[in-house]
């Protein structure tokens, strides 16, 4: 049995361990931040913090790097989703409703959004393939997930993904309350969805399934779709397709363009190693709140239909099924009557 003095220096020496992790990460945070990549520099930093690290941002370099070259699109694939963007804006706007009148009562349009998450929840984690029940996100959502004392609950895939659902859902609905003051919605995404991947996966790494670097920036690898032709990216043109694809939400007037395109551009590009879809479903709602829709659910029932429309978008350019899909499911929630019950 270890001695009083063998276990402090066990706790010093892992103390240490993890001060040391967080110096590194706040150093690395501060080159990128030097070199101009503040995304990741914030990336490294809130992954850190969220995972409990103590890290404290420092730039190694006494200067500021020069810019040796002017900024340029290093990927092919930017013109491609820019081209894209260009001739699929009018088929998406021929079919889309009408944009109402912004909520004048922002409150109330949250409160909605709020007493709509147990049917969210379930329908975008049926999607993704998670075994999960209304009972058991009614369960996260009053807080009595407890993994610690409940076998069930430890053992349950499920029930890491229903808490994690729910904790990115409370991020993406201080992302709707900014954008419902006025903020331009593709400069909220961009700032926010790295927030609402790490929520997505925090209980994972507090499980212990992942490491908290996992959740640092996007993928670091090549990712494939079940069943689809469709191959994203390489993980290095996600580095340049990502800020292109926030440009294009920022410059985009139309709300209509930036809730189908956006959320179709974004798992085209798929730039994590799970969660695009859901993540994706976040964006699209967040961009029907900058039109003045309400949140609108993908039901689990029309499964296939839209991952045949997505299919049909990636692999043929044809955006038509995909834009008509959501058209018809947004139509439904204005007129009250959605089909995700």
């Amino acid at each position: 049995m270890p001695t009083p003095t063998e276990n402090l220096a066990k706790s010093l020496e892992a103390l240490e361990k993890v001060q040391g992790q967080g110096k590194v990460a706040g150093r690395l945070a501060g080159a990128f931040r030097n070199i101009g990549r503040s995304r990741i520099a914030d990336d490294i930093v809130n992954t850190m913090k969220a995972a409990g690290y103590d890290c404290r941002e420092e730039d190694p370099f006494a200067a500021l790097a020069p810019i040796l070259f002017p900024r340029r699109e290093r990927s092919p694939y930017v013109s491609r989703i820019k081209l894209m963007w260009e001739t699929m804006r009018d088929p998406v706007l021929k079919r889309f409703p009408a944009r109402p009148a912004l909520p004048k009562d922002q409150k109330a349009y949250l409160k909605q959004v709020q007493d709509n998450y147990v049917t969210d929840a379930y329908h975008s984690l049926s999607i993704e393939g998670y075994k999960v029940s209304r009972a058991l996100i009614e369960k996260v959502r009053k807080g009595n997930w407890n993994p610690d004392a409940d076998e069930i609950d430890r053992e349950l895939r499920n029930a890491l993904a229903a808490r994690g659902y729910w904790q990115a859902y409370q991020a993406v609905r201080q992302s709707l309350a900014l954008v419902l003051r006025g903020e331009n919605p593709g400069a909220v995404c961009d700032d926010d969805h790295g927030t609402w991947y790490r929520e997505l996966f925090a209980p994972s790494v507090t499980a212990g399934l992942l490491k908290p670097a996992d959740l640092a920036g996007y993928r670091t690898d090549q990712v494939f779709i079940r069943h689809s032709k469709h191959v994203p990216p390489s993980k290095d043109a996600v580095r340049d397709l990502m800020p292109a694809l926030f440009d294009l939400l920022r410059e985009e007037k139309e709300p209509a363009v930036r809730i189908v395109l956006g959320h179709f551009v974004f798992v085209y590009i798929h730039p994590y190693m799970d969660g695009n879809g859901r993540t994706g479903r976040f964006l699209m709602n967040v961009m029907l709140a900058s039109g003045g829709y309400p949140w609108t659910v993908i039901p689990v029932e029309r499964c296939d239909q839209y991952l045949h429309a997505l299919e049909a978008a990636s692999v043929n350019q044809n955006i038509e099924p995909f834009s008509e899909l959501i058209s018809l499911l947004v139509a439904a929630t204005m007129k009250g009557k959605p089909e995700a019950t």
